[in-house]
């Protein structure tokens, strides 16, 4: 298939569902707002149910609803009716998806979602399915055109749920007030976690380069050829009074001047940029880039406490 022919059937697919999400737009009103108002209130969880493709959506949904404060729980229709249904308490609110409404699975157990449940939800293209009938809510996601040149796989439709179902948590999660600070309890690994919760001191070097600003020449050489920075601190009296770089050096050694009796306060930079240690480490890569320097001196209660690297935050997914 050539390149152009590639392209343009991904454009169209595209197309397609971007128009059908249009037309899912225009239809948020009032059967929505209950939904959302039912989840919310409920004492329980909310119960997602589905089978195919849509399964796979509702796994999605609750694992962004688990994620963003509205507990959740996936129910695979099949399993729900041989025992399943246990999971079902009455103050739960079940959520079913199934673009016919129809299937075998879904009409053998809709009776029972109800029964057991607070309140069930249907998120269906069918208006008149056996799921909209039973559903005290019925979410429309029905389509006019699948994206599948055979108008079979479902693709349009399960991009409607998946959307419905990102707007349904992004509602709840603006009623329940849920802020970063408790995005970052439930997400504390990988990068994600990594840039909400973790803090400077947890990716401190373990090399402290320093120097006084009465030490010579040598001594600084010394220091910062002794840690893999290119830096050393100057201090006076615990107080940090300014760094010195490998860069310092090189443009001291340009000047041609007798540097023997140079010392680290005559060529340090003063007054460096700091962070404290117990500050957010996605801070201190914010204040390195926005000054372009690479590594950033930390503190404890304003002592020199260690140095923290660019590189190393980049390496751990801090950004």
């Amino acid at each position: 298939m050539e390149r152009d022919k590639i392209i343009s059937i991904a454009k169209s697919t595209l197309t397609i569902e971007i128009s059908e999400l249009e037309k899912l737009k225009e239809r948020i009103g009032d059967e929505f707002i209950k939904a959302v108002q039912l989840i919310h209130a409920a004492t329980g969880k909310l119960i997602v149910v589905g089978i195919g493709k849509s399964a796979h959506v509702g796994n999605k949904i609750v694992a962004t609803l688990n994620s963003t404060g509205t507990p959740s729980q996936f129910l695979h229709a099949s399993e729900a009716i041989h025992g399943d249904l246990g999971v079902i308490q009455k103050q739960d609110v079940v959520l079913c998806i199934s673009n016919s409404g129809n299937s075998p699975e879904i009409t053998n157990l809709v009776s029972y979602l109800k029964d057991y449940s607070s309140a069930l939800i249907g998120m269906t293209g069918n208006r008149k399915s056996k799921l909209a009938e039973f559903s005290d809510v019925i979410l429309d996601t029905h389509v006019d055109l699948e994206a599948c040149p055979n108008k079979l796989a479902p693709t349009s439709s399960t991009t409607n749920q998946m959307a419905l179902g990102d707007a349904l948590a992004i509602c709840l999660m603006e009623l329940n007030e849920f802020k970063e600070n408790d995005f970052a309890k439930f997400h504390p690994g990988g990068s994600l976690g990594k840039n909400l919760t973790a803090r400077v001191e947890q990716f401190l070097s373990s090399q402290k380069p320093q120097v006084y600003e009465d030490s010579s020449i040598r001594d600084v050489i010394i220091s910062i050829s002794a840690s893999s920075h290119g830096i050393t601190v100057v201090t006076d009296n615990d107080k940090i009074t300014g760094v010195v770089t490998d860069g310092d050096l090189r443009r001291m050694l340009m000047k041609g001047d007798d540097i023997s009796k140079v010392l680290a306060k005559d060529i340090m930079s003063a007054n460096p940029k700091t962070i404290e240690k117990d500050v957010l480490a996605k801070e201190a890569m914010k204040v390195l880039k926005d000054n372009n320097i690479g590594q950033l001196i930390v503190t404890e209660n304003g002592q020199y406490f260690g140095i923290i690297d660019l590189h190393t935050l980049l390496d751990e997914g801090i950004n």
